[in-house]
């Protein structure tokens, strides 16, 4: 995979319930992916971005939800996540250091 890739295929980090209560007991992490993106594309990103070892990479596409405004019904985006599961003993840190 070429290294603009590397950098295309995590959009960002997703926090929610599910995932600090899954980040606490199995060092797993949540993230929005590109919605091309491959579990092996996924694996080596994050790998090569927080230089750990990723032993499971877990896919899932989410549908957007409708929203009722007064103007009518739009639709939100549909999105791809993905679980990744991280070697025990490490963890991943999303603070930027300059």
């Amino acid at each position: 995979m070429n290294q603009e890739r590397v950098y295309t295929v995590l959009v960002e980090p997703h926090f929610s319930e599910k995932v600090s209560i899954q980040g606490e007991d199995s060092n797993q992490y949540g993230f929005k992916v590109s919605k091309d993106a491959t579990k092996a594309e996924i694996k080596e990103a994050v790998e090569t971005l927080f230089g750990v070892t990723v032993d499971k990479v877990t896919t899932l596409n989410v549908k957007g939800k409708n929203k009722r405004t007064f103007r009518g019904i739009s639709r939100k985006k549909n999105w791809k996540k993905a679980y990744v599961r991280v070697a025990a003993g490490q963890e991943l840190d999303y603070m930027v250091t300059d």
